[in-house]
């Protein structure tokens, strides 16, 4: 079976996609890259570019899930705060095309794909990078190519239980 899902990694200057597709075994890189909107509109604008981005790459991939990981802990309020409020623009872009949303914690992610969940990033965009026989500039687009992996893994292992 096929599966197309969209991985999000969202921040509120540089949210990055990953659009990858399971068939059986094999693993298909259909589109990633960043959503860069900078740091000087108003928090809102930026919001406003990153949900319509986000809405023309459902719109154009049709995936039947999007992953994003988990909230983590941040050390500024603030930062935290503003990650809130781009995971919310996120949720409510997939909500609105009525595509299953699926978030997991970051251990999870790093293990599901590189196999240890104490990974660094760079050994997570490495082995983004094999798995999908692509070299990633964007370590944004990578670590959204990772969650949408790892879903994948997680959908094929959950199908096989049943």
């Amino acid at each position: 079976m096929s599966q197309i899902v969209l991985g999000v990694d969202p921040g509120s200057h540089h949210t990055g996609y990953g659009v990858v597709q399971g068939e059986g075994e094999r693993l298909l890189h259909l589109a990633s890259g960043g959503i860069k909107v900078g740091s000087r509109p108003q928090l809102e604008i930026r919001l406003r570019q990153i949900y319509d981005a986000l809405t023309e790459l459902l719109r154009q991939h049709q995936p039947q899930a999007l992953a994003l990981e988990e909230i983590f802990l941040a050390a500024n309020v603030q930062t935290a705060f503003t990650l809130g409020q781009v995971r919310g623009v996120v949720l409510l872009a997939a909500a609105q095309a009525a595509v299953p949303i699926y978030q997991y914690p970051p251990l999870t992610v790093k293990k599901a794909v590189v196999g240890y969940g104490r990974a660094t990033k760079t050994q997570v965009q490495l082995m983004v990078e094999h798995l999908l026989g692509l070299k990633v500039t964007n370590e944004h687009a990578a670590d959204a190519l990772a969650v949408g992996m790892c879903h994948l893994f997680h959908s094929r292992w959950l199908s096989l239980s049943r």
